[in-house]
């Protein structure tokens, strides 16, 4: 039996998903995800890895298709509820999904895919009964899910986690986070990445604890949530935790005061997903009294790196590996970095993915000969914590010979008062390989010339941006992440 699965048995008697004003135990669903299994089976014994995508909102329905696919056999394939009906057939036809699943809402945009394709599909709102079988014992070595991840390069490539890998992921976190039973955490994160989905839902269920949804995000929702008194986890990405401070700062004060005092009663704060600029490490601490804890982690790995529950939080840093989970740094010719050099972090352990779906070659150059696991990712350990440089696609500069951190000159850059936001890249250049360009929004008007001097105090010696554009708002994408190939654009 699937471990998760045993792991509810424990708790049948608890909530384990509050959705749409409704409570669920951990026996309901149980039950509801076997039901599932048997409609998907449809009278086989064993699906055998086939792979079923499935389109459905957050909440209780989300989870009894997800663990029916997993107990069924499946490979379940989350579909953004987001995606133009383009990328949807690109995630249906590269997985070569038989079995198609979405919500009652979903299926005006599904059903020409499904139709094209012959497909079979299952509307949730349709009733249907089938035969009763044995659900079949599952190996934790088969492949449980398949994530997409875009990379910076071609097209997006599907993640093949198995059983293994996401109890090592899930276990890895309840361990480092204490996670119990008593806990409550609300999810307002997006269900095709492995933040929510194993972070917030697979860590909640695993332990035995409360997963509550919102039906949408929006600031006066959450912090609404919040006022109940039941929720004493919150995870979420950057940009979630900007618009929660900017909706704050608009309360009258004893509004504030209250969902202050509210928040400082949580257990733990999380952020990931895209760097956690300083500033807004700092202002969220003022605005709950927390500090965040920042992670690492990618679609492949799960999480790698943490901030500690208990011990000391360096803004800036990602913290130190997980437990069980192996980490190096090392340089371009795959060498170990030494002590405050930066290198390349690689990753192995029972959290590293299985492969990419029907891509060999990218798998096994997705490795080291040794079986590291290459992330793309730059970082210094510094002062005892792993620091991240940025991607080294992307975020790492190579101006006359050096080696510059995009995201190092956008915290300093942030630091001004009256930057708002702001994004860096590297911009293509005869002389010096690459220069520095920032694209700044800006609270009131600002002279370039005195910025630059200004910058040139903060960083001795360091090379800043030598072209600036002034925008009202960074292009970002669905998780919150400054998109640095539109910001190209921008210049």
């Amino acid at each position: 039996m699937i471990h998760l699965i045993q792991q509810a048995h424990r708790h049948l008697y608890n909530t384990a998903i509050q959705s749409n004003g409704q409570s669920y135990t951990y026996q309901q669903l149980l039950e509801d995800s076997a039901v599932f299994s048997q409609k998907l089976l449809n009278g086989q014994s064993d699906l055998a890895e086939a792979r079923v995508a499935f389109m459905v909102e957050p909440g209780y329905d989300y989870v009894r298709v997800q663990w029916g696919i997993w107990r069924a056999g499946g490979i379940a394939v989350p579909l953004c509820i987001t995606y133009p009906p383009a990328s949807l057939q690109y995630v249906i036809d590269d997985t070569t999904a038989s079995i198609i699943v979405a919500s009652a809402r979903y299926t005006s945009v599904l059903q020409p895919l499904v139709d094209a394709k012959n497909l079979r599909f299952i509307e949730l709102t349709q009733p249907e009964s089938y035969p009763s079988v044995e659900l079949p014992d599952i190996d934790p070595a088969r492949g449980a899910m398949i994530l997409y991840t875009s990379g910076t390069t071609n097209l997006p490539k599907g993640v093949v986690s198995t059983h293994a890998n996401l109890e090592a992921q899930m276990t890895t976190l309840v361990e480092a986070w204490e996670w119990q039973p008593t806990d409550h955490i609300l999810c307002v994160l997006p269900l095709h990445h492995v933040h929510g989905i194993i972070n917030v839902i697979g860590c909640a269920l695993w332990s035995g604890a409360c997963c509550e949804f919102l039906p949408e995000f929006s600031p006066t929702a959450v912090f609404n949530a919040f006022q109940q008194g039941a929720i004493n986890l919150f995870m979420a990405v950057p940009t979630i935790y900007f618009k929660l401070i900017a909706y704050w700062e608009t309360l009258p004060s004893d509004e504030q005061q209250a969902l202050t005092t509210r928040m400082c009663s949580f257990r733990l704060m999380v952020s990931g997903s895209a760097a956690l600029p300083v500033t807004v490490m700092e202002k969220w601490e003022r605005v709950s009294g927390h500090v965040l804890l920042e992670r690492y982690g990618m679609t492949e790995i799960g999480m790698a790196i943490s901030n500690p529950y208990r011990g000391q939080r360096v803004p800036g840093h990602i913290g130190q590996p997980l437990p069980g989970v192996g980490v190096r740094l090392v340089d371009d010719e795959n060498n170990p970095v030494a002590d405050g050099q930066p290198g390349e972090i690689q990753v192995k352990g029972p959290t590293v993915f299985r492969e990419y779906w029907q891509r060999p070659q990218a798998t096994q150059d997705a490795f080291t000969l040794d079986g590291w696991f290459r992330t793309g990712d730059v970082a210094v350990v510094d002062e005892g914590s792993y620091k991240i440089l940025g991607r080294s696609s992307v975020d790492i500069i190579k101006s006359g010979g050096y080696k510059l951190s995009a995201l190092e000159i956008e915290e300093v850059l942030r630091t001004h008062p009256a930057i708002g936001d702001c994004g860096v890249i590297g911009l293509p250049d005869e002389e010096w390989g690459e220069i520095v360009g920032a694209v700044l929004v800006t609270k009131e008007p600002i002279d370039i010339t005195a910025l630059n001097q200004w910058m040139r105090t903060q960083m001795p010696g360091y090379k800043v941006p030598r072209h600036y554009r002034i925008v009202t708002e960074l292009p970002r994408n669905a998780m919150g992440k400054v998109t640095k190939n539109d910001l190209k654009q921008i210049f």
